[in-house]
């Protein structure tokens, strides 16, 4: 399945609430959600009744997908090891899903939004423990250190995204060094470490039908 390239606001609608897509836009008046709390559609107003368990977890699942910005494909893969490992399976599902690489690019600060962290990534400005990573996907580890290379480290996205994030939502998992364009992973957040809204238990119900 191709990555959705459509309004992202329109996704917010269609969950039903913020999915924080869009950075800044999010928390300003011209959020789409709050000037119109509806989903998209000429139906979208009428409303579409009561939904069954199966849309309730449906929905949930879409939800925390797209949050995360990850395929369908992506997303059962990150489900399997998540069962595979010991523990409760929806927190370390969130847990691998916090520990991609562009999630703690933007949790960090240094990106406004995971879409954008995932092209900053992508495009080769970031390394890990010292190596150039350009996967988004990459998966880091307690310990790792996250930085921006010498020659990004005043790209205007990352300055205009630090100074936006001082003093805000950078987790109490992770550490930043905003000078130095520096974060370390101290370790593996627990579920009331992670803010996502989802009710991961949904989730896996939803796949455990298959």
């Amino acid at each position: 399945m191709a990555r959705y390239i459509g309004p992202v606001c329109k996704l917010c609608r269609r969950e039903g609430g913020k999915l924080y897509l869009k950075g800044d836009r999010c928390y300003s008046r011209k959020c789409a959600v709050e000037r119109r709390a509806y989903p998209p559609g000429q139906h979208g107003q009428s409303g579409t009744g009561k939904i069954k368990e199966y849309g309730v977890q449906l929905r949930e699942k879409q939800k925390l997908r797209r949050i995360y910005g990850v395929r369908e494909r992506q997303f059962r893969r990150y489900l399997a090891e998540a069962m595979r490992r010991r523990g409760v399976t929806g927190e370390t599902l969130l847990q691998l899903l916090e520990f991609r690489l562009d999630n703690v690019v933007y949790r960090l600060g240094m990106a406004s939004s995971r879409a954008q962290a995932r092209e900053l990534v992508s495009h080769g400005h970031f390394q890990v423990k010292g190596r150039k990573v350009n996967t988004a996907s990459y998966l880091v580890r307690p310990g790792d250190v996250i930085e921006a290379k010498q020659a990004s480290q005043n790209l205007p996205p990352i300055v205009e995204s630090l100074e936006g994030a001082a003093g805000g939502r950078v987790p109490s998992w992770l550490n930043i060094n905003a000078e130095k364009r520096r974060g370390t992973v101290d370790h593996a957040p627990t579920r009331d470490e992670i803010d996502t809204q989802v009710d991961e238990t949904l989730i896996v119900e939803f796949y455990s039908r298959h």
